[in-house]
């Protein structure tokens, strides 16, 4: 246990670290006039397709000033950002009137590339004072009918900053761009291009704390999130309470009738869950593996835990470049420990022996599918020279702080599990033969229980998760960390139940398989989940392309992957509880 305990007390201090550096950063962009405000160009891409960004000057957009690249943590690295020096010099309260940023003469490739991007929706991202603004490259008029022949393709060459400040801070920037300023770009042949921008400054009243507030869910947006969140989680909570109380009655039964048998001291034969009381504790098969996703399942649930609690107190602020990578890869390593003990002690309790080989398996259970991924999808994303692609430099970070952070803690979790000596509680003493497990309906399979066990938690979070996937593959932005976590909160009880009822009924039909049975009933919801996907892909989405295709459907396998492993960790612990305690209940001899 004092292994588990130095793990909780160095995530701790990590979360209250990246509190700090958060709040401390507000102390920071006073400026005096005449001050160079940083502007910083980031990165461009199809609208539709969030994962294929590329660098800013992969284009040939003016860059008449010596480019100097930010330096970026290791979450933004992640995330994809490649902030470089911009091509406007913005001087803090200083004006400007179309001020020519330079002169270039596009040449018929470059035209080409400027054409097959504006014919593609491709946008620009920038950072002005750490305030992320947006715009596209240009626009096409259609001025035949629908032969994209006739289309006429512009570029736009004139961005009009309006910025907005409140004494010595910048509070708000918005761009627009000029569409009288344009360059047809339809030909096949070089074009002179004057580049041009004006700067626009206006004092507003806006405290420096609240200008992040403009990037936040409008209020009607939040108020539907509220109302149908909430009308859908208190319809299944009432659907949950009403099964939840005729399985109650349906125990109740049970007590009554087998204690009633046990006074007659009747020699019939025993039926129902009580008849396999000698093989309902007999452990499952592969017993190894079983532990090692116990174990899994409850890291990735500690670190959910960790991520909500910097959610609400404001870690995750919008536009916060790469905050929330940073702390998934620091809280995962801090928190392998938690695997190693769930995963070492339960194997111990098992009377399992090879402990060692038990770690291995913990350890790649869930980092081996997602290493490969990365892989294939960094590969991919390497042949696009796409900004998703990771340098060799962050592939290193990654590796030490997997290899001198995670396995370390993985370890000494385990060795603080295999010495914890714990012993499985079972009420019932195990048989040596086992029992026959007598044929089964259809529906009470492994797959139909499966299916059954997952529809009803996933109809919990179906809609949040459709604001979620706006928010990681799209552009929408989310801040409503509150609502999300009172729908995983909802999510974990009706799970935790729906996965007990199917126990009962699955051990009243003398079925003593279990184990692995609420394991796999618990997290079926992660199969719904990648479900989903497709859905989302075809219907919701306009992401297009094998890039975007393989790096969606991807690392959307790896996240509902994590939560099968965490919600059947839930559903086992769930089911293990309710089957110890019914067992209790009763006499068994």
């Amino acid at each position: 246990m004092e292994g588990i305990r130095a793990c909780l007390v160095a995530v701790a201090l990590a979360s209250l670290f990246c509190v700090a550096h958060v709040r401390s950063s507000a102390s920071d962009h006073r400026y005096k006039a005449g001050d160079e405000v940083p502007l910083y160009a980031n990165k461009v891409g199809p609208f539709g397709n969030p994962s294929e960004t590329y660098r800013y000057f992969d284009f040939p957009f003016c860059s008449s000033v010596p480019l100097k690249e930010k330096k970026e943590a290791l979450g933004e690295v992640l995330n994809g950002d490649r902030l470089v020096s911009g091509p406007y010099r913005i001087d803090f309260l200083s004006e400007k009137d179309a001020e020519i940023a330079c002169k270039r003469k596009l040449s018929k490739e470059e035209v080409a590339r400027f054409r097959t991007a504006i014919s593609k929706d491709y946008y620009f991202q920038m950072y002005f004072d750490d305030l992320p603004f947006w715009g596209f490259f240009g626009k096409v008029y259609n001025v035949g009918k629908a032969d994209p022949s006739d289309c006429k393709y512009y570029l736009y060459k004139h961005p009009v900053f309006q910025i907005f400040y409140n004494k010595d801070r910048v509070i708000e920037i918005n761009v627009r761009m000029d569409t009288r300023a344009v360059v047809d770009v339809t030909g096949d042949e070089p074009v002179d291009v004057d580049f041009m921008y004006t700067v626009k400054w206006k004092e507003i009243d806006v405290p420096f704390e609240k200008r992040l507030d403009k990037y936040k869910s409008s209020s009607s947006l939040r108020q539907i999130q509220w109302f149908s969140t909430l009308n859908s989680c208190v319809t299944l909570l009432l659907l949950t309470a009403f099964l939840a109380t005729i399985l109650m009655r349906i125990l109740k039964n049970d007590f009554i009738k087998y204690a009633h048998d046990e006074e007659s001291a009747d020699q019939e034969e025993e039926t129902g869950w009580k008849s396999i009381h000698g093989d309902v504790f007999r452990y499952p098969k592969h017993k190894s593996l079983f532990a090692a996703a116990l174990g899994c399942g409850t890291q990735l649930f500690t670190i959910t835990i960790f991520i909500f609690i910097l959610a609400v107190v404001g870690v995750f602020y919008p536009y916060n470049r790469g905050a929330l990578l940073t702390a998934l890869v620091v809280i995962y390593a801090l928190t392998s420990g938690i695997a190693g003990y769930a995963a070492a002690s339960f194997y111990c309790q098992l009377e399992g022996t090879n402990w060692v080989g038990n770690l291995l398996l913990t350890g790649s259970l869930f980092c081996g599918p997602l290493f490969v991924t990365f892989c294939f999808l960094n590969t991919v994303a390497v042949a696009y020279k796409v900004t998703a692609a990771l340098p060799f430099g962050t592939i290193v970070v990654i590796f030490l702080i997997w290899a001198l952070v995670s396995s370390p803690f993985l370890v000494l979790g385990g060795i603080a599990g295999k010495d914890s000596k714990a012993e499985f509680q079972a009420p019932c003493r195990t048989t040596k033969c086992r029992r026959d497990i007598p044929p089964l309906p259809w529906y009470r399979k492994t797959l139909p229980q499966i299916a059954m066990a997952g529809l009803l938690p996933f109809s919990a979070i179906y809609i949040e998760i459709y604001y979620l996937f706006a928010s990681v593959w799209g552009h929408r932005i989310y801040t409503t960390y509150v609502i999300l976590f009172i729908v995983f909160i909802i999510l974990l009880i009706i799970t935790a139940f729906i996965t007990v009822a199917l126990t009962y009924f699955q051990l009243a039909a003398e079925d003593h398989g279990w184990w692995w049975r609420s394991f796999l009933c618990g997290g079926s919801t992660g199969l719904f989940m990648y479900a989903y996907c497709f859905y989302y892909y075809s219907a919701q989405s306009d992401m297009s392309g094998f890039m975007q295709t393989s790096f969606f459907f991807g690392y959307m396998a790896c996240i509902c992957y994590g939560f099968f492993l965490m919600l059947g960790a839930i559903g086992f612990r769930a089911s293990l509880f309710f089957v110890r305690h019914i067992y209790r209940s009763i006499k068994c001899e």
